[in-house]
């Protein structure tokens, strides 16, 4: 979304919405706010003979908060994730030295990634370091 322009979906409130609540709920605060809350919810205890209904209370409203941040924090975590490997893709497509096959790297099936690590296990092993560990990683890979 750019500057002005509307979301071409219906998701896009939802998006927005997720943005600003997980911004402010990682607020300063934010965090007094609830620090508040728990307080005057301590300080009325006596006056409810800290009963069920009392504890009840603190309960429900944090298992709701909870339960609904999962979903709009996970939704921007998701976002800002998908974000960072794009930027990450445009970096290593934009070394001529680095391997391409990385950039897509958050795709690829535990057996090519298991055997990346392995090369780069064996690199270190054998004490390839810095531009010569590049170096060998991209002629075994022109190799393939």
């Amino acid at each position: 979304m750019g500057s002005g322009q509307q979301p071409q979906n219906g998701k896009g409130w939802f998006r927005a919405l997720s943005f600003k609540v997980s911004n402010c709920a990682g607020s300063y605060w934010a965090f007094l706010v609830a620090v508040a809350l728990v307080l005057v919810w301590l300080v009325t205890g006596p006056l409810f003979g800290f009963s069920d209904s009392w504890q009840l209370a603190i309960n429900t409203g944090t298992t709701i908060v909870t339960f609904l941040m999962v979903f709009l924090i996970q939704a921007t975590q998701n976002r800002d994730g998908k974000a960072v490997q794009l930027k990450l893709d445009e970096l290593i497509r934009a070394q001529t030295k680095a391997r391409n096959v990385f950039a897509a790297l958050e795709d690829a099936g535990e057996d090519e990634i298991k055997r990346f690590e392995e090369e780069f296990r064996e690199l270190r092993q054998k004490g390839f370091a810095g531009e010569h560990a590049v170096r060998e990683a991209a002629r075994r890979t022109q190799d393939d």
